[in-house]
């Protein structure tokens, strides 16, 4: 998940109040004001009075040469590197990420920050940005917070569906109204994970809790930031996961709470060319899957030859981790 620093350095209480409230993760700060920013809001402070020191947990590094990429790669093996280069569309950054180098990008501008956010695709996990006013701030910390990526989508089309009898369902409710075609990846099995829609839409039964997304049983994997899965019920107040829409633009959100119940249970069987994969969910109108279109299609109503929308990939996973070995899940 992106994370993002601020340069408050000279001290300016408007900055510093800015980076908070637009969701910064931390500033870097000149000594003795640490306990300024503590009084503003809970925010990571980089400074000699601060939760990270300059020298002991974070090294500032200037980028003078290629012959320094070897001695970057050390140091963020560590300590938090904070880079500084003149140019970040050239080669330093692109061959320290490829080197597996985790390095903090220090960047003057919104242009260099998405720059960095997306050099060899992957780009920097970490910015430290360094702006001049406070509206300027906040923007850009809403247009990074908010840059949607990416998540291969394909079609899966039913083969069956049939009761499963009871068992316990989880509902992750976030911290984000979810729009209509906009839910979460979860499956029995990380390779195939389908896009349950949010409870956006309007039914006689209940009102919309677009918050929502009634995800399926205890031992279902869903996807979450960093390229991982995690079982449902890991998942816990504060946690991020991934929401995913139909045309596959993903954005993080945060989980409110988890709601674990007793539920009837229907299991859904589906197939993406040759490869079988399947979900269960709740034996429940309200509970949709989304289809190619965006439309939420109800569990209830599916049958065999419906399509709808999941993520597949090759290759399994250990501890929410993709590995490259064989493992086989059914």
């Amino acid at each position: 998940m992106r994370k993002i620093w601020v340069k408050v350095d000279p001290w300016r209480k408007d900055m510093a109040t800015a980076a908070i409230e637009g969701g910064a993760d931390g500033v870097v700060l000149a000594p003795g004001f640490a306990d300024k920013v503590k009084a503003l809001g809970k925010i990571d402070t980089v400074a000699e009075d601060g939760d990270l020191r300059p020298g002991r947990d974070v090294v500032f590094f200037t980028i003078a040469s290629g012959a320094d990429e070897d001695r970057i790669v050390q140091l963020s093996r560590e300590k938090k590197v904070v880079l500084t280069c003149s140019d970040w569309t050239i080669i330093p950054l692109e061959n320290l990420i490829a080197k597996g180098a985790d390095v903090i990008a220090a960047v003057s501008s919104l242009e260099e920050a998405r720059t960095a956010f997306g050099i060899l695709e992957k780009g920097v996990g970490h910015i430290l940005l360094d702006l001049q006013d406070p509206v300027t701030l906040k923007s850009a910390l809403l247009e990074l917070r908010s840059a949607a990526t990416q998540t291969a989508l394909e079609t899966a089309e039913i083969v069956a569906v049939r009761p499963l009898g009871m068992g316990d369902r989880v509902c992750i409710d976030t911290c984000t109204s979810m729009l209509p075609g906009q839910g979460a990846l979860v499956g029995n099995s990380s390779g195939g994970l389908f896009l349950v829609h949010a409870e956006s839409i309007d039914n006689p039964y209940v009102a919309p809790r677009p918050f929502r997304v009634n995800a399926g049983p205890v031992h279902a994997y869903t996807r979450v930031p960093g390229g991982r899965t995690r079982y449902l019920c890991e998942l816990c107040a504060g946690d991020p996961v991934l929401l995913v829409d139909y045309t596959g633009s993903t954005q993080v959100g945060v989980v409110g709470r988890l709601k674990i119940e007793k539920r009837p249970l229907l299991l859904v069987s589906a197939a993406v060319g040759d490869k079988m994969i399947s979900t269960i969910v709740q034996n429940a109108e309200t509970v949709r899957l989304t289809g190619p279109d965006g439309q939420a299609l109800s569990v209830v109503g599916l049958s065999a030859g419906d399509r709808v929308l999941a993520a597949v990939e090759a290759h399994a996973r250990h501890f929410g981790m993709q590995i490259d070995e064989t493992i086989t899940e059914k």
